[in-house]
């Protein structure tokens, strides 16, 4: 039997803030904050969850794993999370359908165009 998906690990400067930031930019819900660890999820049950764990170090280089998102609007959506703190950034993408962002803690994300109809 193949192993189950639980959680994506975070190493954050600030757990509880980089936690906040991302629950409200994927209407997630906190469902645990340790002194060293806060995770969310979609809802209380549902995995996987994003674990953000304390590190001392800041991000230095590109993100060897990220995630995309896929909004019905991408233009709002780049909005909403560039109001919120996320940045544009250049990571060598080119000329692409999708945008890159960066977190407060500049770890790289895309935003995707809206799924195209079947």
């Amino acid at each position: 039997m193949p192993s189950r998906w639980e959680q994506v690990v975070v190493d954050a400067e600030d757990p509880p803030r980089l936690a906040r930031w991302w629950a409200e930019a994927l209407g997630f819900v906190l469902v645990n904050e340790e002194p060293g660890e806060v995770e969310i999820r979609r809802t209380r049950h549902e995995l996987p969850g994003l674990l953000f764990t304390p590190v001392s170090d800041p991000k230095r280089v590109k993100n060897r794993l990220h995630i995309d998102l896929r909004p019905d609007d991408q233009e709002a959506e780049v909005e909403r999370l560039v109001g919120m703190g996320a940045r544009p950034v250049d990571i060598g993408q080119g000329n692409v359908d999708w945008v890159v962002l960066a977190d407060p803690e500049g770890n790289e994300f895309c935003v995707l165009g809206a799924r195209p109809a079947a």
